[in-house]
């Protein structure tokens, strides 16, 4: 969404004598309004007041399941947003006691998000004065079809609000998948089972978004995570299309995760609780079966504990996206970067095959079985619109990776080349004895 900085389109460089290859020098950095900050803040205060609302209203009515597990949910996103924050910022070496108290009171995104502001009205200020550079950074880019080496210069406060807006991008992954879709998954269970929508349950809306806002940052992400020497821009039609793909995607697997639970109820708890169990172990399975060893330089200063603890808290977090949603990227628990750089076709396919089955299967479990979830409505209808909006869904991220995707001449080979090979595996006896003929009246053809 929102960048550090900016490069112009045609931005005034001047190329520097290097030893190793042509450096040219990119335009001072342009800094811009923490628009997402600010939105990942409201976003976050939004649920927080919606959750609380709805835990007094289940205690005013006595509804002590409900209020227990939604303020589970509430607490467990917040505490894990709060050690985020900290986390990147390395708030624990500093000497800040107010913001650790923020951050213990569940206000750490409020206080974090003023002081970007702070710093951002600072820059403002100081405008068109030269600050003291930290260091040069240089990224590669594309520029009319060729790879460019771009050097420029970041100074101290570009480099802060830069720490902000990375802090908050992550905040908005766990904030989203670790408490977004638990939330609003059991609400629209509640809701459906109970056939009551009161007030404070509206503000789920709240939950929708942030899922949704979520999942484009983790395409966003992902696509800064494997091509990290490479300075991306993103326009509105890629934006567009992402946040399309993202939003029918997610939205048709929790509405067919919910009709599936209210069909069956606690027997789909052990469905559910394998699929996400399989979605856990499965990078644990990868790096125990590759004999690697733990990586130990994931932070300079943690211990082998601390180390473990993070990569359990990576974990949870790939399986709470890949629950609900691709994650776009491939845990690889034995490399420092924790992610697989590669473009991995096959791990996309088979992701995408299995959770169209499992989807075509509970939709046929909600539509057999389904007679007291909705009377009113025709089972087979919201069936059919469920898988037809997950498969536009597939749609639009097959255009966006063919088409849209920044990066895209760099791929060895695009959606059609693996599409095109998935094809010819399926049927490699057909093309063996259609070549035999051709071969046959070629070498009668060269006899003759």
């Amino acid at each position: 969404m929102d960048q550090v900085f900016e490069i112009p389109e045609e931005p005034n460089v001047e190329p520097i004598s290097s030893l190793e290859e042509d450096v040219i020098r990119g335009a001072n950095p342009r800094f811009t309004f923490p628009f997402g900050i600010l939105f990942s803040t409201f976003l976050y205060c939004g649920e927080a007041a919606s959750a609380l609302y709805m835990v007094r209203i289940y205690r005013k009515n006595s509804e002590t399941y409900w209020m227990t597990y939604t303020f589970s949910f509430f607490m467990f996103s917040s505490i894990m947003v709060q050690l985020t924050l900290i986390f990147v910022h390395r708030d624990l070496a500093k000497d800040k006691p107010l913001s650790l108290f923020m951050h213990l009171i569940l206000l750490g995104p409020v206080i974090r998000c003023l002081e970007a502001m702070i710093k951002y009205l600072t820059l403002w200020k100081k405008e068109g004065q030269e600050e003291p550079y930290v260091s040069l950074t240089r990224k590669k880019m594309l520029i009319n079809g060729e790879e460019v080496l771009i050097e420029w210069e970041v100074g101290h406060s570009i480099r802060t609000l830069a720490m902000h807006r990375n802090a908050y991008k992550r905040m908005s992954q766990i904030q989203a998948f670790l408490g977004s879709v638990p939330q609003l998954t059991y609400q629209l269970y509640v809701t459906l089972i109970s056939a009551e929508v009161p007030l404070g349950r509206v503000l789920i809306v709240f939950s929708l978004i942030s899922v949704t806002y979520g999942a484009t940052l983790c395409n966003m992400l992902a696509i800064q995570i494997k091509y990290d020497e490479y300075k991306i821009r993103l326009g509105p039609l890629e934006v567009l299309c992402i946040t399309i793909w993202r939003t029918l995607e997610i939205t048709s697997r929790l509405v067919i995760l919910v009709l599936f639970s209210a069909t069956l109820k606690l027997k789909a708890v052990p469905f559910l609780l394998l699929n996400f169990l399989i979605i856990l172990f499965e990078p644990w399975v990868k790096f125990w079966r590759s004999g690697a060893q733990m990586p130990n330089n994931i932070e300079k200063n943690f211990s082998r504990v601390g180390t473990l603890v993070v990569l359990i808290s990576v974990t949870v977090l790939y399986a709470g996206i890949n629950f609900s949603c691709w994650s776009a990227l491939q845990l690889k628990l034995a490399d420092r970067d924790l992610v697989e750089k590669g473009q991995n076709w096959g791990h996309m396919g088979l992701h995408y095959s299995v959770r169209l089955i499992e989807n075509v299967i509970m939709v046929l479990v909600f539509k057999f079985f389904g007679v007291k979830v909705l009377l009113n409505y025709c089972h087979s209808l919201i069936a059919l619109q469920l898988i037809i909006a997950y498969l536009i869904s597939i749609g639009f991220m097959l255009l966006f990776f063919q088409y849209l995707h920044p990066l895209r001449s760099l791929f060895t080979h695009n959606v059609v080349d693996y599409l095109h090979c998935v094809c010819s595996h399926r049927h490699p006896r057909g093309r063996v004895e259609n070549s035999e003929p051709s071969a046959d009246a070629e070498a009668r053809q060269s006899i003759a």
